[in-house]
């Protein structure tokens, strides 16, 4: 799979099929993602490998919660929308990965001086590269967003200056689908890639 491939069919996995990952095809996502580029050469990421059942249990919890308190900002049909799409594979999925940016990391970085958030968008590139690697080997990937970061933090321990950037199932799923989910169900539609660029300064168009 060449990487417009990897890009072009990479989806957000919400249903898995019950199979395990290989240790050597983990350690290539993992390895992927750990050559990402990173200002300053910094590094900042660290990878929680999560297979216990309890742990994942207990991020369930949180995402149940929170996934409750989000649906009260929809109304109507589209609540019912929102509570009818599913939204993670805490559970169901061979592993659970959180990703965290250790913003201590290196001391006075080169490049980070001025932009402080850096280490946060280098940590993002790690998670992109990690995400195409695993589309190349038939592996899927989502991304839990509806989690309290302070209750995940604690849970896995983070210590001071370490923060959860991502968390993320990771399994085989049961499909890769044609387009993004959200996009199939009509939450939301791709921008035409002519709206998001701009010419010179914000707005500028081509005349």
């Amino acid at each position: 799979m060449d990487v417009y491939e990897a890009i072009y069919s990479r989806r957000d996995i919400r249903h898995f099929r019950p199979a395990e990952i290989a240790d050597d095809v983990l350690t290539r996502i993992l390895d992927a993602a750990h050559h990402a580029g990173s200002v300053g050469f910094m590094q900042p990421w660290n990878f929680i490998i999560i297979r216990d059942l309890k742990m994942r249990q207990s991020v369930k919890k949180i995402f149940d919660r929170e996934h409750a308190n989000a649906a009260e900002n929809y109304v109507g049909d589209r609540k019912e929308s929102y509570q009818s799409m599913k939204l993670e594979g805490v559970l169901e999925s061979a592993l659970n990965l959180c990703v965290t940016c250790d913003r201590t990391r290196g001391g006075a970085v080169l490049g980070r001086n001025t932009i402080f958030d850096t280490d946060l968008f280098s940590t993002c590139c790690a998670i992109q590269n990690l995400w195409l690697a695993a589309r190349a080997e038939g592996v899927g990937v989502g991304w839990v967003s509806i989690l309290d970061a302070g209750e995940l933090a604690a849970l896995l321990g983070l210590p001071q200056g370490v923060v959860a950037v991502a968390y993320l199932c990771i399994g085989y799923p049961v499909e890769f689908r044609e387009r993004p989910m959200l996009e199939e169900v009509g939450w939301r539609d791709r921008l035409p890639l002519q709206e998001v660029i701009f010419n010179e300064r914000w707005g500028g168009r081509e005349t």
